[in-house]
């Protein structure tokens, strides 16, 4: 049986969120906030659906941008379709970063794409959406393959590798199966031996269990979903109660368990999980700590207020849990978390910034942080010139000029890699790597995004 998810659909039209591809209707003017709100209320994923076909390419381009800023900030996957119509289309999305690509097989070329996506992108990154059981009974020998004629797949009339049925077809290529009509679940669950994602404009929430608890079915989305985004806390529960297996935080150590101080407080020290920055310390009652169990979100209790608050409830600056962990006394709590914005009430990304003292002989060449350091110089370079500056003679002189060093400084890699000398080689790949920053922040593309990519391969 799977882990069920509970993904909640955005209809992206115009950067707003409307209420389906058949009304425009907006529900919410800017969809990246709808996607932000849809982390906070424990979504597992998010679907997102462009509807900017037709419309042109700017109105095209202008979708791929909120998609990409709303991946860049989500906190959970992001499943995308719509407006496919070759492999290009895909590998937008992809690079946009979109953790799947969902082909819609009520349209026969984005059947045909299915093997390019999957030999290129890799199995796990396609979903097929299915409307109609009948679709995938077809024989893909009968469908028109000249569509893929001109299209970036290199087909070739009379390349006909694929054979069988459109289920044969999924099964084999894609990882996942969305299925846009929720009634049709009994006829196709015996067709693919895939997990299956249901989706329902409405439907309540006694016979969303009931679809829940079949083996075939491992998440459920649309409007049912979206609209009631925060109730999924409860619907968990529930599936929790039914024994259905949800993805949510449970706790191996019981707060009865842990040593608390005075006011039966317990100290919480917050760290970036992915670069380890000490962000703050704060306190948890048992309350605060329940709470940050069930809700996903940091909550901690002010003991000058003597209330209990949710970190980023007022500021915006959320921090989502993704590991807490006791120390030997089981008296300090340790949180990694994934922090929105800054997280010092002054506006600093730390709390931890008023040095006391500190050795001149500390070594700075932490290979986690030392990529961060030098790109940080280089983009603070790019704001604030300074005079004499390479890297500013770089920026100045444009994209051309800094290819023109970046392919000069690859062939002396390449050179010092033949000659045999290791330092040499060391040498150059510093150069390389440093004019490959400088590439970067020519093109506002950060460590973060580089680092997302090769995780995910």
């Amino acid at each position: 049986m799977y882990v069920k998810k509970f993904l909640p659909c955005i209809y992206l039209k115009n950067g707003s969120a409307v209420t389906s591809d058949e009304d425009d209707t907006i529900i919410e003017a800017d969809a990246y906030s709808l996607a932000m709100k849809f982390c906070r209320d424990l979504a597992d994923g998010i679907i997102i659906y462009d509807l900017s076909e037709g419309m042109g390419d700017e109105a095209h381009d202008e979708a791929l941008k909120v998609i990409r800023a709303i991946c860049g900030d989500s906190e959970v996957p992001i499943y995308a379709s719509g407006n496919i119509k070759r492999l290009e289309d895909v590998k937008k999305l992809i690079y946009a970063g979109c953790s799947k690509v969902i082909l819609d097989y009520d349209k026969e070329v984005n059947i045909l794409l299915t093997s390019a996506a999957s030999g290129r992108f890799g199995r796990d990154k396609v979903y097929a959406a299915v409307s109609f059981p009948q679709t995938l009974n077809t024989q893909v020998e009968s469908l028109d393959r000249s569509l893929l004629i001109g299209t970036d797949t290199n087909y070739h009339s009379g390349d006909d590798k694929d054979t069988g049925s459109v289920a044969d077809l999924a099964v084999k290529y894609c990882s996942g199966v969305l299925l846009k009509n929720i009634h049709a679940l009994d006829v196709i669950e015996g067709d693919v031996d895939l997990p299956i994602i249901v989706s329902a404009k409405d439907l309540a929430f006694n016979k969303i269990i009931e679809f829940l608890k079949k083996d075939s079915v491992a998440g459920v989305t649309g409007n049912v979903i979206s609209l009631n985004s925060s109730e999924i806390s409860s619907i968990k529960d529930i599936c929790t109660e039914n024994g259905i297996i949800v993805r949510r935080l449970e706790s191996k150590i019981k707060w009865s368990d842990l040593k608390k101080g005075p006011n039966d407080l317990i100290p919480v020290i917050v760290q970036d999980y992915k670069n380890n920055e000490v962000l703050m310390l704060a306190y948890m009652n048992e309350e605060a700590f329940l709470n940050t169990l069930s809700t996903g979100l940091m909550t901690y209790y002010s003991r000058s207020r003597e209330e209990q608050w949710v970190k980023g409830e007022t500021s915006g600056h959320y921090q989502y849990v993704k590991s807490l962990t006791a120390d030997c006394d089981k008296d300090t709590i340790l949180a990694k978390i994934s922090q929105v914005g800054v997280a010092c009430h002054t506006g600093a990304r730390s709390c931890f910034f008023n040095e006391i003292t500190g050795s001149e002989d500390v070594d700075e060449s932490n290979p986690l942080m030392v990529f961060e350091k030098v790109y940080d110089v280089i983009k603070d370079r790019k704001i604030h010139p300074k005079e004499g500056s390479y890297t500013n003679y770089l920026l100045d002189k444009g994209i051309d000029k800094i290819l023109k060093k970046v392919g000069e400084e690859a062939t002396e890699t390449i050179i010092a890699a033949k000659n045999h000398s290791n330092q040499e080689t060391v040498y150059e790949i510093s150069d390389l790597l440093y004019h490959l920053m400088v590439l970067m922040a020519e093109k506002d593309i950060s460590w973060e995004e580089v680092t997302k990519e090769l995780a995910g391969r």
